[in-house]
């Protein structure tokens, strides 16, 4: 019987150990890994009890189970000049080469919603695509309309674009969600796909949320 050099198991052993302990991580990281919300945008089929049927921008209909106290936010619109240094702002945008974000739109909080959202992180609107949610700093109308949104452990430098929308978010209700409403909204996802809005966005007179 032939004895198998030790030298030899450990050159089997170690990558094996090395490709277990990699799988191990990798499953550790995905099970902790958040679960991005699911963004719907489209137009109010019908609110039923607590089901909102949406038909999507993508042309499917479908259902987002709502809690009572899902936040439901109306969309009206705004100009640039209603934001001020102090204002609190949202913008999904788009990287530039030089460093700054070139808006897709913007839209500004009322004083009760101060802190929503706040930071820097990815969107969903176009491709690199992020949102910005912050304070405002400085802001320069006349010189290419670029404002700064400050946000915790940071800031961003945002130009606005003359075609660009600009809005309102204010506090709404459940009088918002009639057929033909125009909406934004993210769900979270539960073990049966079936899906449970986090927030809405919903325009007012017939508005579309550009968010």
């Amino acid at each position: 019987m032939h004895t198998v050099p030790k030298r030899f198991i450990r050159t089997l052993l170690v990558p094996a150990l090395f490709a277990a302990t990699t799988l191990a991580g990798v499953q550790y990281a995905q099970a902790q890994a958040p679960v991005q919300p699911t963004g719907v945008r489209g137009t109010v089929v019908t609110l039923n009890a607590n089901t909102l049927k949406v038909h999507s921008n993508a042309g499917q209909d479908i259902d987002v189970k709502l809690a009572p106290d899902t936040p439901i936010r109306g969309v009206t619109l705004a100009n640039i000049t209603d934001i001020k240094p102090g204002s609190y702002v949202g913008s999904a945008a788009i990287a530039q080469a030089d460093g700054t974000l070139k808006a897709l739109e913007v839209h500004v909080f009322p004083a009760s919603m101060v802190g929503s959202g706040e930071g820097h992180r990815p969107w969903d609107l176009g491709q690199n695509s992020s949102m910005t949610n912050g304070t405002v700093g400085d802001l320069v109308v006349s010189n290419g309309r670029t404002i700064t949104v400050k946000y915790k452990n940071g800031e961003k430098k945002i130009v606005v674009p003359e075609d660009v929308p600009v809005v309102n978010l204010e506090a709404g209700d459940r009088s918002l969600l009639v057929p033909g409403a125009h909406v934004v909204l993210f769900a979270k996802k539960g073990p049966d796909g079936a899906l449970s809005a986090l927030f809405i966005s919903a325009g007012e007179k017939g508005i579309t949320p550009p968010m």
